[in-house]
């Protein structure tokens, strides 16, 4: 039995998820983008209290370490390095990108489609990869800049569900057959799914030199 604090400031919606082993005991979200700095303390110490279980308790801390806002981003990997630091626990970083596919596959059947996440990055430029079904990398993380023939050769081999804040730019200019748009949301408790596998491998990062992936320059997608 693992406890394990899931925490996500990645995105326009922030989360913390407190799960045991694959399961989720508490989660809580907030879409005020802006202010995901205060959030996230308070919704740790809010979890703390609802569960009773005390951050000593924890396994490890898992946190949405890119792409995504810059300073959501530093928030977040700031928050779950502190606790690590204070308490001596392992640190799980899991790329952005695969928690919105993890989203994304919970909503789809069929096995040969495959998971396009779209994070808006200003103008025509996303943050994107492209996963199968048991997230595998079809195509690597990586900042794009998007055109009509954008995905085309995943397209013309596969139908491919887009989903994410950079999602409606490529509905715009794609009109491929193969191409599905959802609004489809992540949230932390996805994030938690991921920590877990990632736990029960040992697969953690290392804590003294992890920084967020930020595949660009400083940009801040927050809605002005």
């Amino acid at each position: 039995m693992s406890y394990i604090l899931n925490i996500d400031t990645a995105t326009a919606t922030a989360g913390v998820c407190l799960s045991k082993d694959e399961d989720i005991l508490a989660i809580l979200t907030s879409t005020d983008q802006k202010n995901h700095a205060s959030f996230i303390q308070p919704a740790i110490a809010s979890i703390v209290q609802q569960t009773g279980i005390a951050l000593t308790d924890l396994a490890a801390i898992a946190v949405t370490g890119g792409p995504g806002s810059y300073t959501g981003l530093r928030v977040g990997m700031a928050t779950a390095k502190g606790i690590c630091f204070s308490l001596e626990k392992p640190l799980i970083v899991v790329n952005t990108l695969e928690v919105m596919a993890v989203a994304a596959i919970e909503k789809t059947a069929d096995d040969s489609t495959l998971f396009c996440p779209l994070i808006d990055a200003r103008r025509m430029e996303v943050f994107t990869a492209v996963y199968d079904r048991s997230l595998q990398n079809r195509l690597l993380p990586q900042a794009m800049v998007l055109e009509e023939q954008s995905f085309a050769a995943l397209l013309d081999t596969a139908i491919v569900q887009f989903s994410g804040s950079g999602m409606e730019k490529l509905s715009k200019i794609s009109g491929h057959p193969n191409a599905r748009f959802a609004d489809i949301q992540h949230h932390a408790g996805h994030l938690a799914q991921l920590s877990f596998k990632s736990f029960t491998s040992s697969h953690f990062a290392d804590l003294a030199y992890s920084e967020p992936l930020y595949l660009k320059a400083f940009f801040d997608t927050s809605k002005k």
